[in-house]
């Protein structure tokens, strides 16, 4: 039993975080290796989550989506070219804009994805109440806007 005290603040919420990151990141690695996908890390989960809902995305706006630099993306969108699950494709208009499409494999992975989504979620909400689960998520939300501020 942790010897958090519930009426006393401990100012270390983005300790929690990091550390609760951490694990939900060795959580997902995990779980993708029982279900014999490699090459996939938390970091290409947004990039394939948005993928799944949307036939393809410009490199630029795939980016932005994710909040993340080009160059950054462009290095986890070429890993996931490498392992098949991605295509890239520049545009027959611009040959500046370049598509991001998912592969057959990249599609198979959407059940996984979601199972693995659904058991992390789980965890996240175990024990805890509808209103509970609300003003956390408000709460965290709130924190990202000041950052993003």
């Amino acid at each position: 039993m942790s010897n958090y005290n519930i009426n006393m603040r401990q100012n270390n919420a983005v300790a929690l975080m990091s550390r609760i990151r951490e694990k939900a990141n060795r959580f997902i690695v995990k779980e993708l290796e029982e279900r014999g996908v490699k090459g996939i890390v938390p970091s290409h989960g947004e990039i394939m989550v948005h993928l799944f809902d949307s036939k393809e995305y410009a490199m630029k706006e795939l980016a932005q989506k994710i909040h993340r630099t080009k160059p950054t993306v462009t290095i986890l969108v070429d890993k996931l070219v490498e392992y098949g699950y991605v295509i890239k494709e520049k545009s027959l208009e611009d040959s500046r804009v370049t598509y991001i499409k998912l592969t057959e494999k990249g599609m198979e992975l959407r059940p996984i994805f979601q199972e693995i989504s659904d058991k992390l979620n789980g965890f996240v909400y175990d024990g805890v109440t509808e209103q509970e689960a609300i003003f956390f998520e408000k709460m965290l939300s709130n924190i990202n806007k000041r950052f993003e501020a």
